[in-house]
């Protein structure tokens, strides 16, 4: 059909009705497949207990909430988790790319309405007349608007319209998931920090003690007391103990550095004040097992995926229906500037046209085996993630009970060695005892003192990697709506 006529007559009310129909046609049905969230192994409860002291949260409040590291009640830390959402490079990266894909919706939103579209033009020519001479310049002012509209009647448009909204929460889960990373990052780093501090105040306060034992040792040497080789001896292990002192420095300066980036910050205006660690790690609530699928940002983004595979089936699917699409113009069209304007040079046309693919060898039935074997492998991912998700907690469950386990039998060393250390100097002003026996006391007391700083090191950090198993506060209710994923960027 293309019609010609005035822009206000009788036709113009046929146009309009079949306008009309079309746009009615537009929500009808939707082909492939509706979207149900896959089943996911989910326990009831965990297999590893809590460890001592700590009680299994109920489901009403076994949910860490709001700033998660303030439950070690350092403000120093707090104040720099604050900076990971505001100041880290890459998480602002992955905010950027969120609104890069709540973008996409808008534009696949824009299918369900018309193309309108201007081009106005003049045109001037010339003609020769039969007797040789040229004409007079005439013009042809053309002032047409044109509409493109294709019918959603499959629901391929609406469908391109919810994966694209499934695929910006996926980027609102990475977005989140980001930053508990990164927060979590820099807790594990600032308590790796704290924990080579103690490792430096330990070697210090032993290499102190070696150099009283090298005086003590060299007196007793000029009093004929003691060897050369006892000198030698106090020697080595006050030197090997300050080399090891030295080497913390190093273990340090890289973890304030990577402090700094997490923050935003270049290293070489930033510093943290040494301090030891003293408090083992606060109790952390835990919650019901099941609820894990809806506190973990990864699982959420998962989810989503498969959401978003789901609706490229029915995209797919709706490639072997016909497709409607209706195109209209209308505008002012004159051979004077003058009455370019006027009313008699109006003009309109609509036709609609209906198109469909008889033969493609196949293709289109691949790409729907193409959209089905994707989605089986976004189940498949959804499905892995929750299962790491649960061994994640589970294995920092049992680090921390273990932890806390070896952390009481290493005291009653670090008390023996001490008495051992003290009894065995005893001896040896006495005369008792060889120097050597003293050395290996002193070896063994200092090497259970570092292990009892260094499991409270590693009980702190894996309190940081248990909370960010548990998804650090967050629950699926903050994941974006799709109204939310459509609305303008301020």
């Amino acid at each position: 059909m293309n019609l010609r006529s005035n822009m206000f007559d009788g036709p113009r009310a046929g146009a309009t009705l079949v306008l009309a129909g079309i746009l009615l046609l537009s929500s009808g049905c939707m082909v492939g497949p509706k979207y149900q969230r896959p089943a996911a192994p989910a326990p009831s409860t965990y297999k590893e207990p809590p460890p001592a002291g700590w009680k299994e949260a109920q489901p009403n409040d076994g949910v860490l909430r709001g700033k998660w590291w303030e439950i070690y009640g350092d403000p120093q830390l707090n104040a720099l988790e604050e900076q990971v959402s505001i100041s880290n490079q890459n998480v602002l990266m992955v905010e950027a790319q969120y609104r890069e894909a709540k973008d996409a919706v808008r534009i696949a939103r824009s299918g369900l309405y018309p193309t309108v579209g201007a081009s106005p033009s003049i045109l001037s020519t010339r003609t020769p007349s039969k007797l040789g001479a040229s004409t007079s310049p005439q013009g042809l002012y053309d002032l047409p608007f044109d509409l493109s509209y294709t019918a959603d009647l499959w629901g391929s448009i609406r469908r391109t319209i919810a994966a694209s909204a499934n695929a910006a929460q996926v980027s609102a889960a990475d977005l989140e998931n980001a930053r508990l990373t990164y927060q979590a990052d820099l807790a594990s780093d600032y308590f790796q920090l704290h924990g080579l501090d103690g490792d430096a105040e330990l070697l210090a306060s032993a290499v102190k003690s070696y150099e009283e034992f090298l005086v003590l040792t060299k007196n007793r040497y000029a009093g004929g007391v003691a060897s050369l080789g006892d000198v030698a001896q106090a020697q080595t292990q006050l030197e090997t103990t300050r080399a090891q002192l030295v080497d913390v420095g190093v273990q340090r300066a890289q973890f304030e550095h990577a402090i700094a980036i997490l923050t935003g910050k270049p290293p070489s205006g930033f510093s943290i004040p040494p301090a030891t660690l003293k408090t083992p790690p606060p109790p952390v609530p835990l919650g019901v097992a099941s609820a894990l699928l809806e506190r973990r940002p990864d699982i959420a983004g998962a989810e989503r995926q498969v959401a978003a595979a789901n609706e490229q089936i029915g995209i797919a699917k709706a490639a072997f229906y016909p497709t409607l699409t209706l195109s209209a113009s209308a505008g002012l069209e004159s051979t004077g500037f003058v009455s370019w304007f006027t009313w008699p040079s109006r003009f309109w046309s609509v036709g609609p046209q209906l198109a469909e693919t008889l033969f493609d060898a196949g293709k289109r039935h691949a790409q729907v085996s193409q959209a089905e074997a994707a989605y089986d492998a976004t189940v498949a991912n959804y499905r892995q993630t929750v299962l790491t998700a649960f061994q994640q907690v589970e294995d920092n469950l049992a680090a921390l009970r273990v932890l806390a386990e070896e952390a009481d039998v290493t005291e009653g060393a670090v008390k023996a060695a001490k008495q051992s250390l003290d009894i065995s100097t005893d001896q040896y002003k006495g005369g008792i005892v060889a120097y050597l026996q003293v050395i290996t006391a002193q070896t063994a007391w200092l090497q259970d003192e570092k292990t009892a700083v260094d499991l409270l090191t590693r009980r702190m950090t894996a309190s940081v990697l248990l909370i960010e198993a548990l998804g650090g506060g967050w629950d699926a209710t903050k994941l974006p709506t799709v109204h939310d994923v459509m609305a303008a960027n301020n």
